[in-house]
């Protein structure tokens, strides 16, 4: 008869166990009140424009559980008085940096990387001809990157085709934990899944080593690219105005009515005239007062 297997009843060192568990200890569920939920939701809105329902009080626990037990508080109580605090502004950046959801891939919505490279591309080739400035793109929630490096492919692309086109990508985010990610520029190599297989030796390093199973976006690439940390509705923006393409897509869901316009005015100012928006597919501007002309699905063009 075996005597290893652990049995529910046994006892160890004089303490009993109770089921098949050892002396093991689980992270209990903090409960978030009523009150701590609403000041919550109050304070990221206030500072992100992210609006928070009051059935989400579920989600707004199971992303910051982990946060008050890394902090050592034991309630929401402790955490609003930490961000009420003369100290609490770093952490209200951690708060917005963990409630936000970053979802992305390489090409997601594909057609619109079509239509940059089909239609404005050769356009705005031939209206940069001659000139020093560069054909400026800014992806305004780069999240970790996917985005980023996509636009960067098809503009590189272009330029093989166009010698002397000077092409460069702002890219931002609320988040600094997914620009940390797409600083880097390195993913794991089963998701970095492109229309054209001759892009991936062309623009990524396959990694060795401790890097194996990870691609990185070439050097070449990502001398192109400034990263910002940017709050869209922060007072100034750190990318400079005149710009020929934004990518702000699958972050107006999250925003109401109010907030959609005032950010779709802002960026239509930071376009040049016949310069281009483009939205999520799921994100027409259908109610939305704009100066804007619509141009292809979920893409929009400030008149000249």
């Amino acid at each position: 008869m075996r005597t290893d297997r652990l049995m529910p009843a046994q006892r160890l060192g004089g303490g009993r166990i109770r089921g098949l568990v050892v002396g093991m200890q689980f992270p209990r569920e903090v409960p978030l009140s009523t009150e701590a939920y609403e000041f919550l939701a109050r304070l990221i809105y206030e500072r992100s424009r992210i609006r928070i329902g009051p059935d989400r009080q579920s989600l707004v626990s199971g992303r910051l559980g982990q946060r008050l037990r890394t902090l050592g508080l034991d309630d929401y109580g402790q955490y609003c008085s930490l961000l009420r605090s003369a100290g609490g502004e770093d952490e209200i950046g951690a708060l917005i940096d963990l409630i936000t959801t970053n979802h992305t891939e390489f090409f997601r919505e594909a057609d619109h990387f079509e239509i940059l490279s089909r239609n404005i591309l050769p356009a705005a080739s031939g209206r940069l001809a001659g000139s020093v400035r560069p054909f400026r793109v800014w992806s305004a929630a780069a999240s970790s990157g996917e985005e980023v490096y996509s636009l960067a492919i098809v503009l590189a692309e272009f330029a093989r085709q166009r010698p002397g086109f000077a092409w460069r990508i702002d890219a931002s985010d609320i988040s600094m934990r997914m620009l940390d990610r797409c600083r880097r520029g390195i993913y794991p190599a089963a998701r970095v899944r492109l229309p054209d297989p001759e892009w991936l030796p062309r623009y990524f390093q396959r990694g060795i080593g401790e890097r194996e199973g990870y691609d990185r976006v070439k050097a070449e690439v990502r001398q192109h690219i400034a990263v910002h940390h940017i709050n869209l509705f922060q007072p100034r923006y750190d990318v400079l105005p005149g710009l020929d393409v934004i990518f702000c897509r699958n972050v107006m869901i999250y925003f109401d009515l109010e907030s959609r316009e005032a950010l779709v005015e802002r960026l239509t100012e930071q376009l040049v005239p016949g310069g281009y928006l483009f939205v999520g597919l799921s994100e027409n501007l259908v109610g939305v007062r704009h100066g804007l002309k619509s141009v292809w699905p979920s893409v929009y063009m400030r008149p000249e």
